[in-house]
């Protein structure tokens, strides 16, 4: 199924300065503020490639997209960037930190053949939004080249693929730093091409989940085919036939999803007290002990956690849930240090208000849930609007919402519990899509490690 190559990527030559300071978070994750602070960190951080600033003067001549092609043009030219001499697979190690536990992440960055959605090989599960692929395919277009490799998952339960991999790791990485975020990254350039090909082999059985870049890997289809168009299509391939992937074995003990929370403004004709009695002829509603300045803020996230875990662990005689399926339990918060948990009385009531034609697992998401039985049916927000940022907008930084609602930016914030590793496979393997900004893997994917060319 799966097909991937060795590249010759572009890496920051040692000289350059140091990595911490030449690295990004993907774009999709950058502010004005985070842009701001990476141009300030060095005149060569990979954010004026991957994501330049605007400026009210910006022309179709001079813009974010030809000053990155320019950059990019002047770093290979000066040595900044150096080509890796032959191709190679890019193994990573990722030793970070997790709710107080040290965890180790691996992965390997490779070219993956591009391939419809419709043709079962690579799959997805989030939805996408044209503008965002309208800005990434612009960038592509004017430099050629892949910055950031989307975060792919495939599935090993023994761990055999990474095997030959390993063998590289006796030796000292080719690459290692500490990012901003105390993260240690560790990177080996595999290019013994038996190992390459044992790798290539293994992986020849696999279909791969997109993890975190859909818009990216939409884009590097349109990029494929406009290419395609320009130059006359053969029956060879070229390298724009392949995008630039980080891929993650869905057992790897280091692989983390958390969830991403939503605030709601300008909701219709809301009345949060008539909103907390709507709540409860569906959910049994239970005000937190408060704590003044949120003190009992994370007291909050583990009762959250603890409420939606399997339903051995309820004891409450007045909630029906189904064989096998976990409670459905959302936290609440209304301003002035008001924390409520939304626990769902009986999923039974759920058939009149999701969508019938999707699978079981994706009707019984929690996300599901959420979008369609408090977003539309009580609070009246239309699928419509969940894109649009003046209804609902999406977060993973908890304090930030607690104190966006207290400003009055926004009207109330919903949290909920991660999506459960299976949920995500079963949902991208049936060819549906959980709403947008469902899942949020962590941590990122670092751009700036290897540039792909096209």
């Amino acid at each position: 199924m799966s097909v991937i190559i060795p590249i010759r990527g572009l890496r920051y030559n040692p000289g350059a300065g140091p990595m911490s300071e030449l690295i990004t978070p993907p774009y999709d994750v950058i502010d004005f503020w985070l842009q701001e602070r990476y141009y300030r960190q060095h005149p060569c951080n990979i954010i004026r490639l991957e994501y330049g600033k605007t400026y009210p003067s910006d022309t179709e001549k001079n813009n974010r997209y030809t000053r990155a092609a320019a950059d990019f043009a002047a770093w290979q030219e000066d040595g900044i960037l150096q080509r890796e001499k032959t191709p190679a697979i890019y193994f990573c190690q990722e030793e970070f930190t997790h709710n107080g536990q040290m965890k180790t992440r691996s992965s390997f960055i490779c070219g993956v053949k591009l391939f419809p959605y419709e043709k079962g090989i690579i799959l997805p599960h989030e939805e996408t939004m044209p503008k965002h692929k309208a800005d990434r395919l612009a960038l592509m277009q004017a430099c050629k080249a892949n910055f950031s490799p989307i975060f792919g998952l495939y599935v090993d339960p023994g761990r055999i693929i990474e095997k030959p991999l390993l063998t590289e790791v006796r030796r000292a990485p080719d690459v290692s730093f500490t990012d901003e975020d105390n993260r240690r990254c560790s990177i080996w350039v595999v290019a013994n091409a038996g190992v390459i090909k044992q790798v290539q082999q293994l992986m020849d059985s696999q279909r791969i989940f997109i993890a975190d870049g859909h818009h990216r890997y939409e884009t590097a289809l349109t990029y494929r085919d406009l290419r395609r168009k320009q130059e006359g299509y053969s029956a060879g391939e070229c390298p724009y036939d392949y995008v630039m992937m980080s891929l993650v074995n869905l057992y790897d003990p280091g692989l983390v999803i958390l969830p991403i929370h939503r605030i709601i403004r300008n909701a219709p004709h809301l009345n949060v007290e008539e909103f907390l009695k709507h709540l409860r002829e569906h959910f049994l509603v239970e005000k937190f002990p408060p704590g003044a300045d949120h003190k009992n803020l994370k007291a909050f996230f583990e009762a959250l956690g603890k409420r939606g875990s399997s339903p051995q662990q309820q004891s409450r005689h007045d909630v029906k849930y189904g064989r096998n399926q976990h409670p459905h339990v959302f936290g609440l918060y209304i301003g002035g240090d008001r924390f409520y948990l939304l626990i769902l009385r009986d999923k039974s009531t759920l058939s009149p208000v999701i969508p019938s034609g999707y699978s079981l697992t994706w009707q019984g998401l929690d996300v599901s849930v959420l979008h369609y039985l408090i977003l539309k049916r009580l609070l009246g927000i239309e699928e419509e609007q969940w894109a649009d940022e003046n209804y609902l907008s999406y977060t993973r930084e908890e304090e930030n919402i607690l104190a966006a609602v207290d400003a009055g930016m926004y009207q109330l914030a919903f949290f909920l519990n991660p999506i459960l590793i299976e949920e995500f496979t079963a949902v991208a393997a049936s060819g549906e899509k959980v709403p947008q900004k469902s899942t949020y893997f962590y941590p990122k994917i670092a751009t700036g490690l290897v540039i792909n060319q096209l």
